[in-house]
């Protein structure tokens, strides 16, 4: 599906739901969790992101329904989409919600195109090079980069934390880098350069640096805007957990809830003594997989 309007400037198939910020979330939980024997409600939505019976019964103890299915559904499917998104409105009738979200959902999905670098080979004259697609902006962006892009720094692991969590992130690099398992860690703090946009290279690294991505989850993660950016967009590089490359990592208890979004992902747990002195080793094979 392309633009609303039948206009070719947004394919919002290639653009994952979790594009999609709160505000837009919240308002079709307006919509679609009160019971309707007229229009179409969030069962119908449900029963269209392929949720079994018994699966949307267990939604139904949720306040905002709508809201919980938007944010679990790019971890049980691969076609978790804004396009796919707007195909089940129309289909259960409910072009009402399309017309009054449109602005709203046209903006989170420009905000995420210009956040996401370009996926697409531009065009070479020349010369056709093998490595992937490389721009400026993406040049000389770590310490160890060549400043020309011709040989890229890679790591074994993107580390997304909050600033709160780094004596924490210190003690995963002792216990990663420095001991035989000599893997290399991705640490915004410590291996990119000043002066670059945050978003913009955080998809650069996720995306094409980074076989896999450590979060680590505590309450501070939970209010932090860059660490729901990172989250979700590697999430949708990887719908339903296929290729393992996103590992969420508890190192200390919580007041809050654990986010939903993760849950079904197997958690690598430092607060649990009864498997504690298996954690660095699980944690190493995991990320030393190719």
């Amino acid at each position: 599906m392309a633009a609303f309007d039948g206009k070719d400037a947004v394919d919002f198939d290639s653009i994952p739901v979790a594009a999609l910020n709160v505000d837009v979330r919240n308002r079709l939980g307006l919509y679609l969790n009160p019971r309707n024997v007229v229009a179409a409600d969030w069962t119908a939505f449900a029963e269209e992101t392929d949720l079994s019976y018994l699966e949307i019964r267990n939604y139904e103890k949720y306040e905002n329904p709508t809201r919980k299915i938007l944010d679990d559904w790019p971890s049980r499917c691969s076609d978790a989409t804004v396009g796919r998104l707007l195909n089940i409105l129309a289909k259960v009738e409910r072009q009402d919600i399309v017309e009054d979200l449109r602005p709203s959902i046209e903006k989170d999905c420009m905000k995420y195109l210009t956040r996401r670098p370009p996926s697409e080979k531009p065009v070479q004259v020349y010369e056709v090079d093998s490595c992937f697609p490389r721009t400026p902006e993406n040049n000389g962006i770590t310490i160890l980069d060549d400043p020309l892009g011709n040989i890229p720094e890679t790591f074994d692991a993107f580390i997304c934390y909050c600033q709160n969590d780094i004596e924490f992130v210190h003690e995963m690099i002792r216990q990663l880098e420095q001991t035989q398992y000599k893997l290399k860690l991705c640490v915004f703090d410590r291996d990119v350069l000043p002066g670059t946009c945050v978003w913009t290279i955080s998809s650069e690294l996720i995306e094409n640096r980074c076989k896999r991505m450590v979060v680590v989850i505590s309450d501070d993660y939970l209010e932090s805007e860059e660490c729901d950016f990172q989250t979700k967009f590697a999430l949708s590089l990887s719908p339903g957990a296929r290729s393992k490359r996103l590992i969420p990592v508890k190192y200390k208890t919580m007041k809050k809830k654990f986010p939903n979004i993760l849950r079904f992902l197997t958690l690598c747990d430092y607060t649990n003594p009864c498997t504690k002195s298996w954690f660095w080793g699980r944690l190493a094979k995991a990320l030393s997989l190719p």
